[in-house]
């Protein structure tokens, strides 16, 4: 067999050569040793904004999804026949709100 390409060929003597040493330095930290030869370190800086929103969603995360106490006194309320539901105030709140979204 005959090698044109005495450069390329030793790159690849080179390259075998340090997987070898990485693969006998084995242990634990193979995988470190394979990222820092192999890929450049990767940063990530976030904007004092991006860090608020952040903080944000994990206020919001830690709120229930629903409000227990606001449940419980509506139920109680229409289990004591109570609670009454106006048609036309709701009525006028759906036609409001459709009316914002039309001009948004």
């Amino acid at each position: 067999m005959k090698v044109s390409d005495k450069d390329q060929t030793s790159q690849m003597v080179q390259q075998y050569t340090a997987q070898t040493t990485v693969s006998k330095d084995a242990g634990k930290n193979v995988q470190d040793a394979v990222q820092q030869k192999l890929a450049p370190e990767e940063k990530v800086d976030l904007s004092s904004k991006a860090k608020e929103a952040h903080k944000a969603r994990q206020v919001i995360d830690t709120q229930p999804d629903v409000r227990a106490e606001k449940v419980a006194e509506l139920k109680a309320r229409i289990e004591q026949g109570a609670y009454n539901v106006q048609g036309d105030t709701i009525a006028e709140k759906m036609v409001g709100d459709s009316l914002l979204d039309i001009m948004a």
